[in-house]
């Protein structure tokens, strides 16, 4: 298990690195989230080892039960949630991850500025933009981004530093990802989370800061 997490890992890191030889960009500047819902601490051991620390959960309850004690054990873990977050579970989120990935609406940016008052402590946020418009995924719509950008930043005053999108899957992901590009741009956003296993490469040829990738280093669920 651990040979093939940390083969896998290394190939996708140099996957990363030939994507930004590829476009003049710096390997330094993409940050690889190992998203690592749905697998146990034995399957991220591996990768823990191998020098990775910024890690993607799915669901508040699964990693409030898995990585408090991985924390302890390797204290410069960066973890991101990056799946869809209920507004009641706003407290447990503020007070566990490092980036909250799916900030979409104003009900939960309340909830989340509320909970980092109350415990002074502060992720980073991304807003979470629907680019392809679908009905069945979580997001803001493109045309909404902007407003809902600056209330977040100055009636709840959050710390949004850029934005997150998970393309439709039977489209080219490159339109969406130069849209988002576009949108965070004009709001003065540096961060941008885009791309998975399938896609990684071309979200990094359209400027993505943060790729998000399990199954290739994880392997199926």
């Amino acid at each position: 298990m651990m040979d093939e997490v940390t083969e896998n890992l290394n190939e996708v890191r140099t996957g990363i690195n030939s994507a930004c030889a590829r476009t003049g960009r710096s390997p330094e500047t993409v940050c690889l989230v190992a998203v690592s819902k749905t697998h146990g601490p034995e399957r991220i051991r591996p990768a823990l080892l191998a020098g990775q620390r910024f890690f993607g959960e799915n669901r508040v309850q699964e990693a409030k039960a898995k990585w408090p004690a991985l924390k302890a054990e390797f204290p410069d873990i960066r973890l991101h949630l990056i799946g869809p977050l209920q507004s009641n579970k706003a407290k447990e989120a503020v007070a566990l991850f490092d980036v909250i990935e799916s900030l979409d609406r104003a009900s939960l940016a309340e909830a989340l500025s509320k909970e980092m008052a109350r415990q002074n402590r502060h992720p980073v946020c991304l807003v979470q933009v629907n680019s392809g418009a679908e009905p069945q995924k979580a997001g803001v719509l493109p045309e909404a981004a902007d407003g809902f950008i600056e209330n977040c930043k100055t009636l709840w005053r959050l710390p949004v530093a850029g934005l997150m999108c998970i393309p439709p899957v039977d489209e080219d992901p490159a339109p969406h990802f130069k849209l988002l590009g576009q949108i965070a741009r004009r709001n003065k956003l540096s961060l941008l989370s885009m791309g998975m296993s399938h896609d990684y490469e071309t979200a990094i040829a359209q400027g993505a800061t943060h790729v998000r990738v399990g199954t290739a280093i994880f392997g199926k669920r």
